[in-house]
């Protein structure tokens, strides 16, 4: 007998309670599920389940072996499921929860143009800040930034790094001169990242062979939106730390100065997060490929 049925026998007569009922569920004959049982009994060659006229048990064995053909049938699932998705296209809702900032400038517009290619798919996007749970609030696909939590059951994949550049404008140098060095920094004022509740996020310097250099930034303005921090450095307001994709237009019209230029920029990795599972949707997949394709460019 085909061993892969046998054991989807077996197992849902062990779900169900009894043959007679798996019988039912799979419209067989209540004796032709006891011969896929003993099938696997005589191949095996030890009892699975223990049956009286009046009640059936797993034994010991046969526990640790359902558990084992459940696994063994999920994976083939996932395997005719992967080969479906040669032949199909993405479809229905993809939900999907990013940083406000980095969402709306760099993630939506990848996943807007996934959308148009594949007119059967549906997105439903989330822009904040908040850290919301893969799995208590539905989401197929989360994008992080920066150092990630272990968390069981989490697949990360890294799609982008985005490097870091201190900047100011020329107005504020002119009146304030230009640090030359990390140590520097101290002497001047900063625009300061913070999101309302947290402690402020230190900037971060990579050292070639050493841990990263951390500098705590002191000034008189903390905002917790980038655009507003990258205006109010033009304004000349300050030093600012953000990432090259969001100065880099202000930089080359000479409306903000990088510094430092000597300082390797510390890259901040953006990871696409997902819930672990023998298969994953097509849609879901399609969106990690498209993100990792485009956001390294856009960071470039």
């Amino acid at each position: 007998m085909d061993r892969l049925e046998s054991m989807a026998v077996f197992v849902k007569a062990v779900d169900l309670g009894s043959f007679a009922a798996a019988a039912v569920a799979l419209d067989l004959s209540g004796p032709m599920v006891g011969k896929h049982v003993r099938s696997l009994e005589e191949r095996l060659g030890i009892r699975l389940i223990n049956r009286t006229t009046r009640r059936q048990s797993l034994t010991d064995f046969g526990r640790a072996y359902y558990e084992r053909c459940r696994i063994v049938l999920a994976e083939a699932e996932a395997a005719d499921a992967l080969a479906a998705d040669q032949f199909s296209e993405p479809r229905g809702r993809l939900r999907v929860t990013m940083p406000a900032h980095f969402g709306r400038h760099c993630v939506t517009p990848v996943l807007l143009k996934l959308a148009r290619h594949y007119p059967m798919l549906e997105l439903d996007l989330s822009l904040s800040d908040r850290f919301a749970d893969l799995a208590e609030d539905g989401f197929d696909l989360a994008i992080r930034t920066g150092d990630l939590e272990d968390k069981a059951g989490v697949i990360a994949r890294r799609v982008a790094r985005q490097g870091m550049v201190v900047c100011a404008a020329p107005s504020y140098l002119r009146l304030h001169g230009e640090p030359r060095r990390i140590e520097d920094l101290a002497d001047h004022q900063a625009i300061v990242y913070r999101r309302l509740g947290q402690v402020v996020q230190p900037w971060l310097f990579a050292r070639e062979g050493q841990s990263v250099q951390e500098i705590i930034p002191s000034g008189r303005l903390r905002l917790d939106d980038l655009d507003a921090i990258a205006d109010a450095a033009a304004e000349g307001m300050g030093l600012a730390w953000l990432p090259w994709w969001l100065v880099r237009e202000r930089i080359e019209a000479g409306a903000l100065v990088a510094l430092l230029p000597d300082q390797p920029h510390y890259l901040y990795d953006c990871h696409a997060l997902w819930l672990q599972t023998p298969h994953l949707p097509l849609k879901v997949r399609l969106a990690i490929d498209a993100l990792a394709a485009a956001l390294p460019k856009l960071m470039g």
